[in-house]
């Protein structure tokens, strides 16, 4: 007998929620607000005081000591059935954690892991947690548009091939950008040889509730899915879910690495948000879903029509790489207006109280949910209506000397625990080329370091990161984020 199917219009946290004020419990306990009983009245304003309301304890709370009735479990039993995974797992602390917590999991002593280089900054940063060394999948960097399609099947084959003791494969998919991996094939790949892959999917959580968007990662067959519900879903910033499936990771040592490095105070209200959006998607997703698509490709088209704006489509569909497209990434490439993504995004900000999901040297993007619709899509395209009119009045942007794709493989000298962690000294720029970095440098958005710590420095990335500060990239991570001094390993 199959096993019997779960209730999915049950919501155990906002049920236990409910019930706590519904018997009018109170603890003397933190939150020491008291549910804003004690909060500064100008604050209460600010935030309003349902916010405190339901800022409660999860454990001596909103479930007993014990944790005996269940309330969080059985909530993540729910999102496993209704994504189809074995098992899932909440976290409070956004998937920066989850996918570190992910590694951990998988780490032998000082084994390896493959990665592609694409990586989110929270992937790297979990190999100074981990230890593992990384081997980095070459991605394939479109030269043209100067970004990052994700790794082909056949490049994790060749990774394979070179590092067959390697403990696992990490994969970006959806970038950030949008487009998706071909993640059945190299879940095939992997498994071939009995190894685990872990899909960094943060930009993913939306895909199990729609037939016509990318395959998501656990019907692909990947091992380990990360997802962060404030991206794509109507969570709160910081609500993240991380999937198991199949026997190549122990459950139990992944949920202890993640509660090695877990608050242990977590936000009862970031634990609703996953449950309540996991309901609304089980019961109404795909309708949601359909509304959100056709809006989106509405848009695209509108955005298209407008002067010197272009929508990218077919040209991010790379058959060696870029496997899929999720339409709810509407990239805009402003190259025609004569501006930079920088100067498009920091003007509709300024004038048009815009925020863009994404800003590179040429692009901004706009990512669509199911909170859209026909008003919030308006608005963005008599924005960008008022950016084509604008821009003449712009002036010219600074010129960046963007990269080769073979420059973002640069010499990995030492391993990036070891370079993070040991002595280091700072050096003027000008100095660095040829140095050891000791420290990670990223430009933001997305989020892919440029510069990892145990990498040689060369001198087409410091150029490339320095005529991008000129023009406007952001680097939120160096020690000096003017990049007038680097950390380098001492010699």
């Amino acid at each position: 007998m199959g096993q019997e199917k779960m209730d999915q219009t049950k919501a155990p946290v906002l049920e236990a929620l409910e019930e706590y004020h519904r018997l009018d419990r109170y603890g003397f306990t933190p939150p020491g607000h008291r549910q804003g009983r004690g909060a500064d009245p100008r604050t209460i304003e600010a935030l309003g005081r349902d916010t405190f309301r339901s800022d409660v304890l999860a454990t001596a709370g909103l479930d007993d000591r014990k944790a005996s009735g269940g309330v969080l479990s059985d909530a993540e039993k729910l999102m496993a059935e209704a994504v189809g995974a074995e098992q899932a797992f909440f976290s409070t602390c956004g998937s920066s954690l989850s996918v570190k917590a992910a590694m951990l999991a998988i780490t032998q002593g000082e084994s390896e892991i493959l990665i592609s280089r694409d990586a989110h900054k929270s992937v790297t940063a979990g190999l100074l947690f981990s230890g593992l060394r990384p081997q980095w999948i070459p991605v394939r960097y479109d030269e043209d548009l100067h970004l990052a399609h994700p790794p082909a099947p056949e490049a994790v084959e060749k990774m394979w091939e070179r590092h067959p003791d390697a403990a696992a494969a990490l994969i970006v998919s959806p970038t950030p950008y949008g487009t998706c991996a071909d993640l059945e094939a190299i879940a095939e790949v992997c498994h071939s040889r009995g190894k685990p892959l872990i899909v960094d999917e943060a930009w993913g959580a939306h895909l199990p509730f729609h037939d016509g968007l990318p395959t998501w990662a656990m019907s692909a067959g990947a091992d380990i899915c990360v997802v962060s519900v404030h991206k794509m879903g109507m969570g709160f910033e910081q609500g993240s879910v991380y999937h198991l499936q199949g026997s190549l990771v122990d459950p139990v040592r992944l949920q202890q690495c993640a509660d090695l490095l877990a608050s242990t105070s977590s936000n009862v209200m970031l634990y609703a948000g996953i449950d309540g959006w996991r309901r609304q998607m089980a019961l109404h997703g795909t309708e949601l879903l359909d509304r959100a698509i056709q809006l989106a490709q509405r848009l695209r088209a509108d955005i298209e029509a407008l002067p010197g704006l272009h929508v990218p489509h077919d040209e991010l569909l790379e058959a060696e790489a870029s496997h899929d497209l999720d339409p709810l990434h509407i990239l805009i490439d402003v190259t025609g207006l004569g501006i930079s993504g920088y100067q498009a995004s920091d003007w509709l900000r300024a004038e048009q109280r815009i925020d863009m999901s994404l800003v590179d040297h040429r692009r901004v993007e706009a990512v669509i949910t199911t909170a859209d619709d026909d008003a919030s899509a308006e608005r963005l395209l008599a924005a960008l209506e008022a950016l084509t009119r604008a821009a003449p009045m712009m002036p010219s942007p600074p010129r960046i000397r963007l990269p080769r794709g073979a420059d973002f493989e640069p010499e990995m000298v030492q391993q990036p625990r070891a370079a993070f962690f040991g002595p280091v000294e700072v050096v003027a720029v000008a100095e660095a080329a040829g140095r050891v970095a000791a420290e990670q440098i990223t430009p933001y958005p997305p989020g892919v370091p440029a510069i990892l710590p145990g990498e040689r420095i060369t001198p087409a990335i410091l150029e490339y990161l320095l005529s991008g500060l000129a023009a406007g990239l952001y680097l939120p991570d160096p020690a000096d984020p003017n990049l007038q001094s680097v950390r380098v390993v001492r010699e």
